[in-house]
This record gives C-alpha cells, sequence and structure tokens, in this order.
C-alpha cells in the first residue's frame, strides 16, 4: 500500500504558482511539475 501526504500550500505561494504559470505561456502540467504539485491545484 502506497501512502500519500497532502501538500499544504500557503495562500501565497498559490497565487504566486498561478501567476507563474498565467505569465510564462507554458503548460499547466509543466510548471505543476516543476513546482512539485498537482496540475489540478493550478485550476483551483
Amino acid at each position: 500500500m502506497v501512502s500519500t501526504t497532502k501538500r499544504l500550500l500557503t495562500d501565497e505561494l498559490r497565487r504566486e504558482a498561478v501567476a507563474l504559470w498565467e505569465t510564462s505561456g507554458r503548460m499547466q502540467t509543466e510548471v505543476a511539475a516543476e513546482l512539485g504539485i498537482m496540475p489540478t491545484m493550478l485550476r483551483r
């Protein structure tokens, strides 16, 4: 059985991640992989 941990992000980190995605012109999956988060975290 594989355990997963839920990564809690601060509001500031969330805003910065979304801003990076929006301004970089890169795909959501690329930015998420670089930050070590799931792509759905950027969409929310």
